[in-house]
């Protein structure tokens, strides 16, 4: 069932101390998939284009270890076997995403070489016309500077 982002709260947690917490805004929205494999808590997630027909809106993956992929729509919020339903936001706040180590504040997010973890968007080429350029796929902002292959995210809207 979707999230219903039809009443908006927007505690400050000073004023207005109960409710506050990184699901209290319509600015984070999260739906529920069917892992398509073993899925870790904080992982990104594809959606799955191995399956058939609609099914491929319905089930998720580990966000594949290609760079730039576009299938990367969102953050899993718990961890999950093959079958399992599993929650994952799709748009807004994350706070323990998986992000390569070192990735900055405010850096685009893209998946990387890393299955579930994304990296800094990277330009491959010189952008003279003699190389291709890739254009990565941005499927976050990060919001803290990532430790232990950790960071606080924001999920930019792709589902």
């Amino acid at each position: 069932m979707a999230t219903s982002t039809l009443v908006q709260f927007l505690g400050d947690g000073v004023t207005t101390p109960s409710g506050t917490g990184a699901d209290s805004s319509n600015r984070r929205q999260v739906e529920t998939f069917i892992a398509g494999g073993a899925i870790a808590s904080g992982d990104w997630v594809s959606l799955d284009v191995s399956k058939t027909g609609a099914d491929k809106a319905l089930y998720v993956i580990e966000a594949p270890a290609t760079a730039s992929d576009a299938r990367c729509i969102g953050v899993a919020l718990a961890t999950a076997a093959a079958g399992e339903q599993i929650r994952v936001v799709i748009a807004g706040y994350v706070a323990s995403a998986n992000v390569v180590t070192g990735t900055g504040i405010g850096q685009a997010l893209t998946p990387n070489g890393t299955a579930g973890r994304t990296g800094p968007a990277e330009y491959v080429g010189n952008g003279s016309g003699a190389v291709a350029i890739r254009i990565p796929t941005v499927c976050g902002t990060c919001l803290t500077v990532a430790a232990d292959n950790k960071a606080e995210v924001m999920v930019k809207k792709q589902f």
